[in-house]
């Protein structure tokens, strides 16, 4: 079973915004006392954050699907709903999160550093807040948006000031045990190590980590054996530690060639890498220390003195140590101290990252309308962020909320835009990305006499709001009543002239 994982692919999703209310307020004496629906919560993010602790990716291998928790409903009474607990994941000081295609969207360097993965959704409105002078008492209220969901890679690349590479069983697991209080696997068989080891080295004032990177064999950089899996952990160090294996058991080995073989694999790694930041040393020029390892057997220094003169050449530090023994390994300890310090130093201080605001333009279009071909026929699809947002928020179950979408895209220009493109009563119009949009056939406002009418949901016959005076309502009163006056008597001449008949007789007067 895995121990160490140092790349995942993991899929986060932000949390849901919770569904506005709709309610209306209920008091003695006033059983319509006005909205009252509150808003729903908004969504948690899911957030990335450095935690010392954390040294692995394992636990988003097992669990490759994190989602937050969605905001809770509003309720009446102006209840706002609950929001939604962040869900924070720790990652490995190093962690660099990319897109599924390789851009980098964040490098997390440094304890409690942070990045939002995925937002969550915001809460629907509910009536009370879209109440109005002209739709006093909503019927209906906005739906929550659903929150943000996105698939990312994650990276480890260790960080740590000293790298030790070499050949699979050159020593390396030996040295960083003897050096620090690491205790990885060691054997007497290659690739023994299959992960990276972090030690921290106390030498004097000097303190510092030192990480030792699995074995590398030829053709490293082009993925054979171990290769790029764990190459990415000497990216960030300070100082290159080449352990030479001095007493190498197969023949057609020496210190001298396994020194060019790693040297090669290395510059062809870097040489794949993205530009470095200016602040950052490139990899082949960095400071890099030669030791010779395994010297306390007779074969091991006999080999360390006919190579040292050659390996001079090379004007690095040249130090015969044994991880056995112990021989040499202050002397280690403290260069390397004095190389990391060094290191250091020449960093320039860290800034902290500026502010960027980028405002919308000014001329920029809040939607477009582009034709399509869909099921056969022409569409128009419409592309916004509002737009899309609106339609997220409508519940189509409710005719007044599909009304009130309505006049939010003809007030934002969307009719006017469809009419531009060529649409006509009738056409397909989709609202939305992919799969996901919604689709209805449009039917255009009406334009002959809409002068005449007044916003959805009103009548300007019940804006009038004149009320007639008292000797106004008299004279309606007296011609009301005169009127009255003048039906009873034609109708009273009618009778005297005996046009009315009685209908117990017959046409002749006869019963």
């Amino acid at each position: 079973m895995a121990t160490f994982v140092d790349r995942v692919r993991l899929q986060v999703v932000g949390g849901s915004g919770g569904h506005g209310a709709a309610s209306i307020r209920r008091e003695k004496f006033k059983p319509l006392a006005g909205p009252d629906g509150a808003d729903g919560g908004r969504g948690g993010d899911v957030i990335l954050e450095v935690d010392a602790s954390t040294t692995t990716l394992l636990e988003y291998h097992h669990k490759p699907h994190q989602r937050a928790t969605g905001g809770g409903f509003g309720k009446g009474d102006l209840r706002h709903g609950a929001n939604g607990e962040d869900l924070v994941l720790p990652v490995p000081d190093g962690t660099v999160v990319t897109e599924e295609d390789g851009t980098v969207i964040a490098d997390l360097v440094g304890i409690g550093t942070r990045y939002v993965a995925a937002r969550g959704g915001n809460g629907g409105l509910g009536n009370a807040a879209l109440a109005s002078k002209q739709r006093k008492a909503p019927g209906f209220a906005l739906l929550g948006e659903p929150g943000q969901e996105r698939t990312l890679v994650l990276e480890l690349k260790t960080v740590a000031d000293v790298a030790l590479v070499g050949y699979p069983s050159a020593g390396k697991s030996s040295l960083i045990a003897a050096m620090s209080a690491a205790r990885p696997k060691i054997a007497d068989y290659p690739f023994t190590t299959l992960v990276p080891n972090l030690g921290v080295v106390e030498a004097g004032e000097h303190r510092y980590t030192i990480a030792d990177v699995p074995g590398l064999i030829p053709g490293a950089s082009q993925g054979k054996g171990l290769g790029l899996d764990f190459l990415r952990h000497i990216e960030r160090c300070h100082v290159l530690v080449h352990v030479l294996d001095a007493a190498a058991l197969e023949s057609d080995r020496d210190p001298v060639s396994d020194l060019e073989i790693i040297e090669s694999e290395l510059a062809a790694y870097a040489a794949s890498l993205d530009e470095e930041a200016e602040t950052r040393v490139p990899l082949m020029e960095r400071p890099a220390v030669v030791v010779l390892n395994k010297t306390d057997l007779p074969d091991g220094a006999d080999m360390a003195d006919l190579v040292r003169e050659r390996l001079g050449e090379r004007e690095m530090p040249i130090l015969d140590v044994s991880a056995v023994s112990r021989k040499g390994l202050r002397e280690l300890s403290f260069l390397l101290g004095e190389l990391v310090e060094q290191a250091r130093a020449a960093l320039p201080a860290p800034e902290p990252a500026p502010v960027v605001l980028t405002p919308r333009g000014a001329d920029r279009a809040s939607f477009e309308v582009v034709t399509e071909q869909y099921d056969g026929g022409t569409a128009f699809r419409v592309r916004g962020d509002k737009p899309e947002r609106w339609v997220r928020q409508t519940d189509f179950t409710n005719d007044e909320a599909v009304g009130f979408l309505a006049d939010r895209l003809a007030k934002l220009g969307v009719e006017d835009g469809l009419f531009s493109a060529g649409a006509v009563a009738g056409s397909t119009v989709l609202i939305g990305p992919g799969d996901d949009a919604v689709v209805f056939d449009w039917e255009p406002t009406m334009v002959g006499g809409a002068e005449m009418l007044g916003r959805r949901g009103t009548d300007d016959r019940l804006e009038d709001h004149h009320r007639p005076t008292r000797e106004q309502k008299r004279e309606e009163q007296k011609a009301r009543t005169a009127a009255r006056m003048d039906r009873l008597a034609s109708m009273e001449a009618e009778r005297r002239s005996g046009h009315w008949a009685d209908p117990s007789s017959d046409g002749d007067g006869q019963r």
